[in-house]
């Protein structure tokens, strides 16, 4: 039943779509050549003409979505990388569309009309598209539409499994129970009961109507892998695999294939990409001049404030651990009195810390301390984005206490991160810290640190933990 409604939704999903590319193109249209918007209007083709071009955009469009996944399963596929697929399928075809007029040699084709279709077509997918969320979100959350799943095996990845299911009622999963030949039958987590022994599989399947099989085997049990996927496909149930080391393999693992042979790397970091990493280092060098320009004001403010109020250096130099494990000197402006090296503490600044002066404490409240690091990201030394580096006595300390805490060093350190623009600055649970740094290490991006950078002008500036 569930296979039929997702059938039935792709194609009431492709309809859609070919309406929305009509009325994005005819409006593309009118805006163009029915209106002065853009000029004065004049038109060296005929409007037939114009509207013949939609035999080669609404079907070649279509396609493009499907190659870039905008039809699969809406259930936990995120905004944001349905907005990045959409961008690339209507670019690729905007691009192609392009190709074609100049191999045709249409010079009178308006590419102007081309750009705006590209802009409301963008636009109205993205609108449209989070309507259908939404109305399918309010569907499962009251009960309908529902995908039914039975967990074989009892372990930590069946509790976190059932945790977010339960979390999430706009998914549309209900779990009808569990099969474990160690736990008592009636044993209940979260309401979901242990229903009786794995072997009892086929006959559990036949007395119920069921979607899928989750299998959540404890690592002690790895041993029967093969026989369980063996007795769940057997059944013709889709059978999917929610791993109990999931704290150790990343969510978006990088396989290798070596003939035949599936080879999983423990963590998948985007930037070990030369492509990526030369991408960001562009972004950074660009980024890092102009805000040198646009903060020079507040920069020669924060030099004149310094020296009036404390003397001393104007740029403070410390000792940070970056990429690669290298240590480097992190530029900051000066915010605390001058301290012999002996005397310099080896802990956080806080509340009220009397090495902090009055004009240094304003400052930190507003990150302007942080300023100089732009020539940090000019050096190479650190990137826009990325996790906050560390003094190497934390990192020593950090090391043996947290694991994964190394990690983070995999890539560049950053002026803001992920973790910053979600509360973790200063003072705060380095744990937590360290868990944002590692989302963001696996799912780096332009789009991600665009988002962050964003994020950063209304959250980074001001900081509540600073002291």
């Amino acid at each position: 039943m569930i296979k039929d409604n997702q059938k039935y939704f792709n194609q009431m999903h492709v309809v859609i779509d070919a309406i929305v590319l009509i009325f994005s193109y005819v409006v593309a249209w009118i805006l163009r050549y029915r209106t002065n918007l853009f000029g004065i209007p004049v038109r060296s083709l005929a409007f037939n003409s114009y509207m013949m071009m939609l035999l080669l955009i609404v079907p070649g469009y279509l396609l493009f979505y499907f190659w870039f996944n905008l039809y699969t399963p809406k259930r936990v596929q995120g905004r944001r990388k349905e907005l990045v697929n959409l961008l690339k399928a209507n670019t690729v075809g905007l691009l192609i569309i392009i190709l074609v007029l100049y191999m045709l040699k249409q010079e009178h084709f308006a590419r102007s009309m081309l750009f705006l279709f590209y802009g409301l077509n963008v636009l109205l997918e993205v609108i449209v598209r989070n309507i259908i969320r939404y109305i399918l979100m309010e569907i499962r959350r009251r009960g309908f539409n529902q995908k039914h799943i039975l967990l074989v095996g009892y372990s930590r990845s069946t509790e976190e499994y059932i945790d977010r299911i339960l979390s999430f009622p706009e998914w549309g999963y209900t779990i009808r129970g569990i099969l474990d030949d160690h736990a008592i039958a009636g044993t209940s987590y979260q309401g979901i009961k242990v229903m009786g022994r794995i072997e009892n599989l086929m006959i559990i399947l036949s007395a119920n109507k069921l979607d899928e099989i989750a299998i959540t085997l404890g690592l002690n049990e790895y041993y029967r892998l093969e026989e369980i996927v063996a007795l769940c496909e057997k059944s013709g149930v889709h059978t999917k695999f929610i791993p109990d080391y999931h704290n150790i393999i990343p969510t978006k693992p990088y396989t290798e294939d070596l003939m035949g042979l599936p080879v999983i790397n423990i963590r998948h970091v985007p930037l070990s990409n030369t492509f990526n990493a030369m991408i960001k280092r562009m972004i950074d060098i660009v980024g890092a001049l102009l805000c040198i320009i646009f903060f020079s004001p507040v920069m020669l403010l924060a030099v004149i404030g310094i020296k009036v109020t404390s003397p001393g250096p104007l740029i403070y130099r410390q000792i940070r651990v970056g990429i690669h494990n290298r240590s480097f000197e992190m530029y900051k402006f000066r915010s605390m009195k001058i301290q012999k090296p002996e005397e310099e503490r080896k802990a956080w600044t806080v509340k009220n810390d009397p090495r902090v002066t009055k004009f240094g404490k304003f400052m930190r409240k507003r990150s302007i301390d942080e300023l100089p690091q732009f020539f940090n990201v000019l050096k190479g030394d650190m990137s826009l984005v990325g996790p906050r580096p560390e003094r190497p006595f934390f990192v020593t300390k950090f090391r043996e206490e947290i694991p994964r805490y190394m990690i983070k060093h995999q890539v560049r350190p950053g002026i803001t991160g992920w973790a910053q623009v979600n509360g973790y600055r200063g003072d705060t649970s380095i744990r937590k810290r360290i868990d944002y740094d590692l989302y963001y290490i696996e799912n780096c991006s332009v789009g991600l640190d665009v988002k962050i950078l964003f994020l950063t002008v209304f959250r980074g500036f001001s900081n509540k933990n600073a002291y």
